[in-house]
């Protein structure tokens, strides 16, 4: 196909989206908008339809731009050197939660999406950080600050901003609408037109973009295109599930919103063809897995059930739900993939397991949780609140059981849970305050009075240099979790995409099987996920006789003789043939 035929078939592709967003505009003249937004290459030349963009040696860190903070320098450059010192080599995908000036929830009220917070640095580290590894960002596409530019010409009914945001009648209906929190959706504000009420799904910091707007859609573009010039090669949609609106509905994963994602995708892996997007969906799993679309819309999708199964797994010492779980898990299509995560900047979901595990088990685990320091926040249902989530860190969630309460086995459990992430399919993704088992922050959320705060740690870098040079857990746990990945990537059968199956071995075992798409590697993953020991016959694995058998992680080998092997408390095995 000549360029001219590609272009003219990608701009009927752009046009097609747009009228399933849009059916009452002029769908060519947004998508040329649209098209000349990107700034695409003369030279534009289709993407490769179902590639996949990563590997085993793939393995992401989550951070905020301020984790690290150093006297002499900009925190930016401190993460950098951070990174650089201890992960260089172990993690290939740095994603930095939002770095553009904010007004409030620690990023996520942008005030201004084409600069760096000027607290943490500028542009030129971020790009340093781009040349070393594959940036991850976000795109807060939901919602900006309501002290932005835009909410400023909004309130002044001054154009572009006076038609940037969505307005509803706070007279209609609005009870089918799913909210993740529990304060009031609509904030009236004063305008020269009269009082009108602003859509926040979030916060009242936090108005709702108006996409049914398309210059709403073309200012994100333009967005798009100069992170994409800035070295992001990871798109992050933030909130994505809330973007469209549609009063008397849910407006959650409405139709447009899919669209929408679509739409996205097939600009940017057309701007940069190894680029990626990640859509954030903190929702049911079913809803979840929707955005995989079929195939055209997120590369990869966050496994949220993971979180709160993977923590009440080793919580109770029962592997019931999550290997339920495992089993109803579609392999993902050639293309894309999961993130595999068990912490990150936010509190550990309760959405995404609501009928996986019943209302008891969740408060069980809820109360656990809350006697090991740990916070609640609630979202807002007709006739009361929920639990959303659990504001705590993982460090902390592992220090005991929901039957016995605190006990020695914190950081076996810890090392066991990512242990299992590891050899999940999909691609690893560590919260950089799981990598250094930073303990429940305190202070800050005393100081923030934010539950999520307490695990947003503010580490002064040479207070923890200190900590990892000594005999410290931040140290075992950094050393054990490095040298975990660093086995990883050297085998095949752990690539995000490599066949995986559920075994069945009892409720105190967690274990399955991987295997390489030309099948010359399998290993068994198998972990017991109790405080006391746990014998595995053989037998029971069924391993090819022919073949030699190692365990990854001690280096030991199976003999012929030997027809069963005894795991320790929250021990795991990587048994592998080669």
């Amino acid at each position: 196909m000549d360029d001219k035929t590609h272009i003219e078939e990608l701009k009927s592709r752009v046009i097609n989206h747009v009228e399933q967003i849009y059916p009452h505009v002029d769908s060519e003249s947004v998508a040329n908008s649209l098209l000349q937004a990107i700034n695409l290459s003369p030279d534009l030349t289709a993407p490769e339809q179902h590639k996949n963009h990563w590997d085993e040696s793939d393995v992401a860190v989550i951070t905020y731009g301020n984790s690290f903070f150093s006297k002499d320098e900009v925190p930016l450059q401190t993460l950098h050197q951070f990174l650089n010192k201890h992960l260089k080599d172990v993690i290939s995908i740095v994603h930095i939660l939002p770095f553009f000036p904010f007004s409030s929830d620690d990023g996520f009220a942008v005030l201004d999406y084409t600069q760096v917070n000027d607290a943490y640095g500028g542009w030129s580290d971020v790009i340093k950080i781009a040349d070393d590894y594959k940036l991850m960002s976000d795109l807060v596409i939901n919602h900006c600050s309501g002290r932005s530019r835009w909410f400023e010409q909004f309130k002044a009914s001054e154009k572009p901003g006076k038609d940037y945001f969505f307005v509803a009648d706070p007279d209609e209906d609005l009870t089918a609408v799913v909210r993740p929190r529990t304060s009031p959706l609509l904030r009236e504000v004063p305008t020269p037109e009269g009082n009108k009420h602003v859509w926040c799904t979030f916060s009242h910091d936090q108005p709702d973009l108006n996409f049914s707007n398309p210059d709403v859609l073309l200012e994100f573009v333009n967005i798009i295109r100069l992170y994409l010039e800035r070295g992001v090669r990871v798109f992050r949609l933030d909130a994505i599930a809330f973007l469209w609106k549609q009063p008397g509905s849910s407006c959650i994963n409405l139709p447009q919103t899919h669209e929408i994602v679509r739409l996205l995708r097939t600009l940017i892996e057309h701007h940069t063809h190894d680029a990626i997007i990640i859509t954030e969906t903190n929702i049911p799993n079913r809803e979840n897995l929707a955005y995989f679309g079929n195939a055209n819309e997120a590369h990869v999708i966050y496994n949220f059930p993971l979180p709160p199964l993977l923590v009440n797994t080793l919580l109770t010492g029962s592997s019931r739900y999550l290997k339920n779980w495992l089993m109803s898990m579609p392999p993902a299509m050639m293309g894309t993939t999961y993130l595999n995560f068990i912490a990150s900047h936010d509190g550990i979901g309760l959405r995404p397991v609501e009928g996986l595990l019943s209302e008891d088990e969740i408060n069980d685990l809820v109360a656990t949780m809350e006697s090991f320091g740990g916070q609640i926040s609630w979202r807002a249902l007709d006739g009361g609140n929920k639990p959303y989530e659990i504001n705590i860190s993982l460090y902390d969630a592992f220090k005991g059981s929901i039957a016995s309460g605190p006990d020695e086995w914190q950081l076996q459990r810890f090392l066991c849970a990512h242990t299992i992430m590891l050899a999940l399919e999909g691609i690893p993704a560590f919260y950089i305050h799981s990598l250094i088992a930073t303990e429940n922050s305190y202070e800050k959320f005393k100081h923030t009075n934010n539950n999520r705060s307490i695990n947003r740690h503010n580490w002064d870098v040479a207070e923890l240099e200190q900590l990892l040079a000594g005999e410290t857990h931040h140290r075992s746990v950094l050393l054990e979790l490095k040298r975990l990945i660093g086995i990883r990537k050297q085998h095949p059968a752990f690539h995000p995409n490599a066949t995986q199956f559920t075994l069945h071995l009892g409720d105190e075992i967690v274990a399955f099987w991987r295997q390489n798409r030309t099948r010359d590697q399998s290993i068994f993953s198998i972990s017991n996920i109790t405080d006391q020991p746990q014998t595995i016959l053989l037998a029971d694995i069924n391993l090819t006789v022919t073949d030699s058998w190692r365990d990854l992680i001690s280096g030991q080998c199976l003999t012929d003789q030997e027809v069963d092997f005894t795991l320790s408390p929250y021990q795991t095995i990587w048994l592998s043939n080669r």
